[in-house]
């Protein structure tokens, strides 16, 4: 019988642990397969518990009401989906208080974004000033781009119109021809008493005055067809003097005035930089202050000018229009936004790529017609301007700059479609990673990764689905979300994706 040789049993204490330690090699040798896998089952069971809490009543409403307060308990922090920023990182991606903000349900209005541009308003930003009668021009006070209001002395013409001339001439021959007419009937009445002259010649003397008197209402007509004012002609009639020279003042836009040309006689021009009208015309014209560029001046002194030329050009652009290219198919949408009474927001881009937004702007009307060549639909808005330059000259001139000009372009955003107890961020809130999209929720000093679905996406907004994966009342970041998840991966010490995240 052989002998057997003695057996030593391993103490079962030791057997485990040689078990754990290979479990733990195998699983660190493996991680790269499962960790992303494990990853995701823990996000999903969090989501999962979120949504079972909305169901028994922590939903979204109450949630939003009651607040989702992170002081009353504590929160695990996952590595590789938090992050901790110090006052100078938030500094330098502009994360301030302002946009640190609890989210909140409201209502949104989906867009169409469409080229635009500025444009002048048909027959309103236009002003032409032209001369009623023929003469030469005898003083120029219009300055090339130069501010002016209504009533400023623009140009001084000495009349050469021959019918006008002739006009004021018969006008005051028949004038005197009634004084003489007046002073022999008061002679003729005289007599007539006495039975010295007889009854008839009196009244023939009559007979010829109230022809004289027809014919000075006829004169009077004609000089009104010719452009003077009933003062004007009255002047004429009481001072006996033709009115030689002729003042043309700014015309107001909206105010009509006859003022706006000015008949005088010679020993009456004052030839100084605008100067002061007349009392009658400052008291017809003191509520119009707008202001109007001369655009152009188109004579010069000495020139000689036919009636109805254009000697120069003024601007008002205290208001302008927006004329935005739409698609022929956008036009039942236009119709739907301008009876709704939408507002539309303007996109103007400024130096170093700042985007400036003017909002609540007036959707005119459409055009009736769709342009042949490109297949689009113009459609205007209105633009109140509003000036950002105004400082006088040395020499007693105004120049003044507008903040919108014609020929500028820019983006109209057009609301067709509204959608309520929605969840809107600014697009700076989302990060993208591949399929994923993420927001950045404050926890106590850090913030935590949180996956979120975008059912909308534009150049501005975002509007994310109200799934429980963020609830109304959570502080999000709105704005460096791109940046935190770049900071996140290198965190991680994964390869930095520079495009991730970032829209083009």
């Amino acid at each position: 019988m052989k002998n057997k040789l003695p057996f030593r049993s391993i103490p079962i204490g030791w057997s485990w642990l040689t078990v754990v330690i290979v479990i733990l090699v195998i699983g660190m040798w493996t991680s790269g397969r499962w960790w992303a896998l494990a990853q995701g089952w823990v996000q999903s069971t969090i989501a999962s518990q979120k949504k079972n809490a909305s169901a028994n009543g922590h939903g979204h409403e109450g949630h939003g009401q009651t607040g989702h307060d992170h002081g009353g308990h504590s929160h695990a922090h996952d590595n590789a989906n938090s992050l901790e920023l110090s006052p100078q990182a938030m500094g330098n991606i502009g994360l301030t208080a302002e946009y640190l903000k609890p989210v909140q349900l409201e209502t949104f209005r989906r867009s169409i974004t469409v080229p635009a541009m500025v444009v002048e308003r048909p027959g309103r930003t236009r002003i032409q000033v032209s001369t009623p009668m023929a003469g030469v021009i005898t003083h120029v006070h219009a300055v090339r781009g130069e501010a002016v209001t209504p009533g400023t002395l623009l140009f001084e013409i000495r009349i050469t119109a021959d019918e006008l001339i002739a006009t004021q001439t018969e006008l005051l021959k028949t004038i005197g021809g009634i004084d003489i007419e007046n002073r022999e009937i008061t002679r003729l009445e005289e007599v007539t008493k006495s039975g010295a002259v007889s009854q008839k010649t009196l009244l023939e003397r009559q007979y010829a005055k109230d022809k004289l008197e027809v014919l000075l209402a006829t004169q009077k007509e004609a000089l009104r067809l010719q452009g003077l004012s009933d003062r004007q002609i009255s002047d004429i009639a009481v001072h006996r003097k033709l009115l030689r020279d002729l003042q043309i003042l700014a015309p107001s836009p909206d105010l009509h005035k006859e003022d706006e040309l000015r008949l005088i006689q010679a020993d009456q021009v004052t030839p100084v930089l605008h100067t002061e009208p007349s009392t009658h015309h400052a008291e017809s014209s003191e509520s119009d202050t707008t202001t109007l560029i001369l655009q152009d001046v188109l004579v010069s002194k000495g020139e000689r000018v036919l009636a109805g030329t254009t000697l120069a050009v003024l601007t008002d652009m205290s208001e302008l229009y927006i004329e935005g290219r739409a698609f022929e198919q956008d036009l039942p949408l236009l119709t739907d936004s301008t009876l709704k009474g939408w507002k539309v927001s303007a996109f103007f881009e400024q130096a170093g790529q700042k985007i400036e937004e003017v909002p609540d702007l007036e959707l005119l009307y459409s055009a009736n017609d769709v342009d042949v060549l490109s297949r689009t639909l113009r459609f205007y808005v209105r633009l109140p301007n509003q000036v950002t330059r105004d400082i006088p000259s040395d020499n007693g001139q105004r120049y003044v700059e507008w903040k919108f000009r014609p020929g500028q372009r820019l983006q109209l955003r057009v609301p067709v479609e509204e959608w309520e107890n929605q969840i809107v961020l600014p697009v700076d809130a989302i990060a993208q990673e591949g399929v994923e999209a993420f927001v950045f929720q404050q926890n106590g000093n850090h913030f935590d990764r949180v996956p979120v679905h975008v059912i909308y996406r534009d150049p501005t907004f975002a509007v994310i689905k109200n799934d429980g994966s963020v609830f109304p009342g959570d502080v999000v970041a709105r704005r460096g979300a791109h940046q935190m998840q770049m900071a996140l991966k290198n965190k991680s010490g994964g390869g930095v994706d520079p495009h991730a995240g970032h829209n083009h």
